[in-house]
């Protein structure tokens, strides 16, 4: 008996140490970078690989045993089909993404007509004016049609709908299909970001990951060099949506630190509330300049408060995400400052526009998880841009009052003490 299992070793180990031999680079091969792992079969029949290594950094090395894995500019080796929830601008650009590299993508739309639109015309009745998406971009009004099936989800429901949406959907989402919200904010009611609301809507187990950073949704869906962070508690997952959704021009860098990333992107919209205001008000460089780099010191000892590492403030979610909101022509936040400091009221700006300033319901949820979580004496002093831009929202002062309020505060130290914070 011990001869035959001895027998079966040797006859099993020769057939693998003779496909591992055929994948030994040599002095004269010619590398190729096109090249993908075929299958298993195919090489003990040929007991030869057909097919050339991947190289690292496209350069030749001698005798390397080099194993075929899938990199960035490889396809994953298995089918790879995206759901993305919710048909506005970050949406879109998330699917073209998706699409234009070859991944069978169907977004969940709300009217019948924008899903004919998508699906005979590739444009949006009402966002992305002028832009035609990839032909592997569908949509759909019914869930059970591209929730189901997907291996990965995109939530890009603004914040304050997603959990009535979620809620609607839930049925038809597996319970092991990894979600990635590229949505921002604190929901008002209960006061939680979004890992909050997709936990408590789609239970404590389910794959979580979060994409922000400096990214407008035309620049990416125009091809734009863009960066982002993707974080994930568990980062296998998201290295893998870093990886099939990078391109030559959108990169994602990873993280695991989830806190930081949301507050971060929740944050950084009320900042640029302010930001439009100084513009709107007629101040130079110089007090908008102070004002975002006070905003951002606040929103540093917020994260650090909440757990997040100062470094993720300072990366492409944090500082990052708030210079482009900031200063970028493209920010609806800033925008809708900007008409703040022209004098132009809540209500008029809110009826004219029909895009989402996540800003406004974040500025005052914002005020209100500091007042309910955060400890110590006159809150109002640490955080004195973020509660004086509550107020001005809340029509308890104007910009110009804010903006004074600010220049009067008592002397203080420029940084605070990190380690008292925590």
């Amino acid at each position: 008996m011990f001869s035959k299992v001895l027998l079966l070793y040797f006859s099993v180990s020769s057939i693998v140490w003779s496909n591992i031999d055929a994948f030994i680079v040599h002095n004269n091969q010619s590398p190729s970078s096109s090249s993908f792992l075929g299958t298993f079969q195919d090489d003990l029949s040929s007991r030869k690989s057909s097919r050339s290594p991947i190289y690292c950094n496209n350069k030749k090395k001698k005798r390397t045993i080099v194993l075929q894995m899938k990199t960035v500019s490889c396809p994953p080796p298995y089918p790879v089909r995206i759901a993305v929830m919710g048909g506005g601008n970050f949406g879109l650009a998330m699917a073209s993404i998706a699409g234009r590299q070859g991944h069978p993508t169907t977004v969940l739309v709300r009217s019948e007509a924008v899903a004919e639109e998508i699906n005979t015309k590739h444009t949006h009745p009402r966002y992305m004016k002028g832009i035609v998406l990839p032909a592997k971009v569908r949509a759909t009004t019914k869930p059970e049609d591209c929730l189901p099936d997907a291996t990965y989800i995109i939530h890009a429901v603004p914040c304050q709908y997603s959990r009535s949406f979620l809620e609607d959907v839930k049925e038809f989402i597996p319970a092991s299909t990894p979600i990635l919200s590229v949505s921002k904010g604190i929901e008002t009611s209960s006061l939680g970001f979004m890992t909050d609301v997709l936990e408590e809507v789609l239970g404590e187990d389910r794959p979580l990951a979060f994409l922000s950073g400096p990214s407008f949704a035309r620049e990416i869906i125009e091809g734009v060099a863009t960066a982002v962070v993707i974080a994930s508690d568990d980062l296998l997952l998201a290295r893998d949506l870093a990886m099939l959704f990078s391109d030559d021009n959108f990169k994602c860098f990873t993280s695991q630190d989830v806190v930081g990333v949301e507050i971060g992107g929740a944050v950084k919209n009320v900042i640029a509330l302010g930001a439009g205001m100084c513009e709107g008000l007629g101040l130079g460089t110089n007090a908008m300049s102070g004002l975002v780099t006070r905003g951002c010191n606040e929103m540093r000892r917020l994260g650090i408060t909440f757990g997040a590492s100062p470094s993720t403030i300072a990366g492409l979610s944090g500082v990052g995400d708030t210079f482009g909101t900031c200063f970028g022509p493209l920010s609806r936040n800033r925008k809708f400052g900007y008409r703040l400091g022209k004098g132009e009221t809540m209500a008029e700006i809110l009826e004219s526009t029909t895009e989402v300033a996540e800003g406004v319901d974040t500025a005052l949820a914002v005020v209100d998880l500091i007042e309910t979580k955060c400890k110590g004496y006159r809150l109002d002093l640490k955080y004195p841009i973020l509660f004086g831009i509550a107020r001005i929202l809340k029509g308890k002062q104007t910009p110009l009052e804010g903006l004074e309020g600010l220049m009067n505060m008592p002397m203080q130290m420029e940084n605070f003490d990190e380690q008292r914070v925590r």
